[in-house]
């Protein structure tokens, strides 16, 4: 036997006792138990000559195993299209219990974490570049979460004033002629703080076509929450803090948002700009709290804002209660706005920075 013909026979043995294990654990519950010792072995009798080396027992083997599989379990039509149908039933079932019980995917949608996650943002650019060019630009997306993108008037007429989204805090909405145009947040922020304003300023008439925002908006990093390690040890002062808004007044409810995690239950907590103070006593660890404090580049620091807006008012924290506050402290709406969070919502820390590939992409922190 030649030596092709013998590779040939060794791949068509593993493809087939892969295939009679498939059979066997989807099937285990409907097989008599005859036909499911039958198959255990012949199996084994096929894994023997496999090991063995031979070719010809290899090669015997494999007709015996593919005429049992086809009398026990015949493959019909469609056969290959039901195994494939079970693999993702099964696959999507082990996502959907990881996500229930030890795991949970979460975008950040805006910017009350920066510089340490990133919400959706964007950046002015007048025209694409080579990778900004179908079909370059979806592997950048893939790899950055960047979208070279325009907006551009759908009719003539004035430029409305901007409305904020009900559903997405990175846009504002721009009306012409009764038509809703989304632009990015980032676009429309003053001079004054380095950003990029709108080709075009409300009450301005533009024509159908007119380019009104030309740019790229990157994605928020997207984050895997550990849902598991709160049950077995509290949770701590600086972890990142992923939790669910039901029953949190002022806040929309049935959703998630992610915060430092400042105060503890039973603690009073007071800002003395630009410290975290716990009771009377200025916080230099952990490092998250520390860096924020010492005012690292991207860091400003703790701000007197919502309602504590003087370093003599603390906020006294009952048991079961938790203070959350942004990295980004002077624009975050947080704990010092609408109160601490119950212990009941919350869901896990920020483990891993999984996409987009960036500087920040890893242990969140």
């Amino acid at each position: 036997m030649s030596i092709l013909r013998k590779r040939r026979v060794r791949k068509e043995a593993h493809e087939l006792l892969r295939h009679a294990t498939h059979v066997r654990n989807m099937r285990e519950d409907i097989l008599e138990p005859t036909q499911a010792e039958e198959l255990k072995s012949k199996q084994g009798a096929l894994f023997a000559a496999v090991k063995s080396g031979s070719a010809s027992e290899t090669e015997s083997a494999t007709e015996v195993l593919s005429e049992a599989l086809q009398r026990i379990a015949p493959a019909g039509k469609g056969g290959g299209l039901r195994e494939n149908f079970e693999i993702i039933v099964v696959a999507v079932a082990v996502a959907m219990g990881l996500r229930a019980y030890f795991i949970q995917p979460f975008k950040i949608p805006t910017g009350s974490m920066q510089p340490t996650l990133f919400g959706i943002h964007s950046v002015e650019q007048k025209s694409p570049e080579l990778l900004d060019r179908f079909p370059l630009k979806l592997a950048k997306f893939a790899v950055t979460g960047e979208w070279y993108s325009e907006r551009r008037a759908k009719a003539t007429g004035t430029l409305g004033f901007p409305t904020a989204s009900p559903t997405d805090p990175s846009i504002r909405i721009y009306t012409i002629a009764g038509k809703r145009h989304k632009i990015p947040i980032d676009s429309v922020d003053v001079v004054s703080r380095g950003r990029y304003e709108l080709k075009f300023r409300s009450g301005d008439s533009v024509k159908k076509g007119d380019l009104l925002w030309s740019g790229v908006v990157t994605r928020g990093d997207h984050v895997f929450v550990n849902k598991v390690i709160w049950n077995f040890r509290k949770p701590r002062r600086g972890e990142i803090m992923v939790f669910n808004t039901t029953d949190i007044a002022e806040l929309p409810q049935g959703t998630h948002y992610i915060k430092r995690m400042c105060g503890l239950p039973g603690e009073q907590v007071a800002i003395h700009p630009p410290h975290l103070v716990i009771n009377q006593n200025v916080m230099d660890a952990p490092e998250p709290i520390a860096r924020i404090a010492r005012r690292d580049p991207g860091y400003d620091g703790y701000k007197l804002q919502g309602k504590l807006t003087s370093p003599t008012l603390e906020w006294p924290l009952r048991e079961g209660e938790y203070f959350a506050m942004g990295d980004n402290s002077s624009n975050s709406r947080d704990s010092r706005y609408w109160g601490p969070v119950p212990v009941r919502n919350l869901v896990g820390p920020a483990a891993v920075v999984y996409w987009p590939l960036s500087k920040r992409w890893g242990l969140a922190d």
